[in-house]
């Protein structure tokens, strides 16, 4: 079934779209803050669309991120009593009270790494604002980490070019349903 075939090709469309950048910068805000989509899968096509831009798309990313990232701290900090039942009734409940646990083992560390990774950026901000964390060390933290890996994206992306277009197109449905079917595998695994 060739449903993130033609995912891909709407997410190409809006990429070259002129409001492009502007959709770049929501998602990435959102993401970090209560969104389930995260950005690079608009910030790899967008690069593919306009390759001398890519640095601009990733530095865009990264700032929106990072202003996302503050406001879902900011629900952390003074509406987590309205954002907990949301975060269980959406089954992040059992990842948030382990990040807690790695912001009293490793501090900082954690949102720099979480930042990085494919990991739900967003538990990480909420739960940062709800435990306090000084929130200078916060933003630099998620600069870093966001800025890493999103240039990574960008310039990965920018040095594969087209030949990563042509292999997307060929893999992108495999893909999709790998990613899906691991996705519902960590979810029954963590659950239970």
């Amino acid at each position: 079934m060739q449903v993130f075939s033609s995912l891909y090709d709407k997410v190409i469309q809006w990429s070259a779209h002129r409001h492009a950048p502007w959709y770049l910068a929501g998602v990435s805000f959102a993401e970090s803050s209560f969104f389930p989509i995260p950005p690079d899968i608009m910030l790899a096509p967008m690069v593919i669309a306009r390759p001398t831009c890519a640095w601009r798309f990733a530095l865009l990313t990264t700032v929106a991120s990072v202003l996302g990232g503050a406001f879902g701290y900011l629900i952390g900090t003074f509406f987590f009593d309205v954002a907990e039942p949301l975060i269980r009734q959406v089954g992040y409940w059992d990842y948030y009270l382990l990040v807690r646990a790695w912001f009293d083992q490793w501090g900082v560390w954690t949102i720099f790494i979480a930042a990085f990774t494919p990991i739900p950026y967003k538990v990480f901000t909420i739960a940062a604002g709800a435990v306090a964390m000084a929130f200078l060390p916060f933003v630099l933290a998620s600069l870093v980490g966001r800025g890493a890996r999103f240039c990574l994206v960008a310039g990965f992306t920018r040095w594969a070019g087209r030949g990563m277009d042509r292999a997307m197109r060929r893999y992108v449905d495999r893909l999709g349903w790998i990613v899906i079917g691991t996705a519902i595998a960590a979810y029954l695994l963590l659950k239970g």
